[in-house]
């Protein structure tokens, strides 16, 4: 994973405009919210996928990137004082503490752009019909049917309690819709049109997506903020509703177990070539930051 890792980061150092470039303040807190930080797990599930599906790696690199800038855009909007109002993100100052409101707006904006204008200008599908769909994935996966709309509900939700059925609903957009959405990227620039193929890397995506919440959940009550690089503990003080407190922490750390067990057996038939896969959802619920 560490290759990929490293891989991601040189393609979004690339990508991303010089700081020198003007306007400066713009695309120095563009860059610094996006490089030298973040697990990057979206793209790594990018390349996963794309492993299966047989894509190439300059393919999935140009895809990866993608994701992780809307990725980035949304923490940063995230911890406005508007929404969220944390001032710690991957271990350092949020962009709206290191720079201001009205930059990091601003910057969030312009990572969402950049995103799009990756997935338009470089070749990732030999038809150009699949990759206006690709285009598409993305833009359905961020916006008001996924994870915009997700914000929203959990904003809305603040202070008031959720049943689990409503708690799930609201992470599948939230969360999981940009989860979904890289592995489906992965896998289209393989060109995947195996329709049991792709219902299978949809399946474990929805899966590992709402592990991966669980998760957050459970460090959050858990972990301290040095370990997690942001603030801890924050949304049992906001009030917001979590799967810690709907079900209660033993029951959280069972169900992230659970999911796990789903996501190996929706992989189950993909063999050797789902072993990244494989690997990840491991990380997603076993991680401890």
């Amino acid at each position: 994973m560490g290759g990929i890792q490293v891989r991601v980061e040189a393609v979004l150092a690339r990508h991303l405009p010089a700081a020198r470039l003007a306007p400066a303040r713009l695309h120095e807190a563009m860059r610094y919210a996006v490089l030298e930080g973040g697990k990057r797990v979206r793209p790594l599930l990018t390349f996963a996928a794309g492993e299966v599906a047989g894509a190439s790696a300059e393919r999935l690199e140009v895809a990866a990137a993608a994701i992780e800038l809307i990725h980035a855009y949304s923490l940063v909007h995230d911890d406005l004082p508007c929404m969220d109002d944390d001032v710690l993100r991957r271990g350092k100052p949020t962009v709206h503490v290191e720079y201001d409101e009205a930059t990091a707006l601003l910057a969030g904006d312009a990572l969402q752009s950049l995103a799009f204008q990756l997935l338009a200008e470089h070749p990732l599908a030999d038809d150009p019909g699949a990759q206006l769909g690709m285009v598409k994935l993305l833009a359905a996966a961020a916006g008001s049917r996924g994870m915009a709309g997700g914000q929203q509900i959990d904003l809305a939700a603040t202070g008031s309690a959720l049943s689990l059925p409503e708690l799930e609903a609201m992470h599948i957009h939230k969360t999981g819709a940009l989860i979904r959405a890289a592995v489906l990227l992965g896998a289209a620039c393989g060109g995947a049109t195996d329709a049991a193929l792709r219902e299978r890397l949809d399946q474990y995506a929805k899966t590992v997506g709402l592990a991966f919440q669980v998760v957050d959940d459970v460090l959050d009550a858990e972990a301290s903020s040095a370990t997690l690089g942001k603030t801890a503990g924050k949304d049992a003080r906001s009030g917001k509703p979590t799967y810690v407190s709907v079900m209660g922490l033993t029951r959280a750390r069972e169900l992230a177990q659970e999911l796990r067990h789903d996501a190996h057996h929706a992989l189950a038939p993909l063999g050797a070539g789902a072993r990244r896969l494989r690997e990840l959802a491991d990380f997603i619920v076993l991680r401890k930051f």
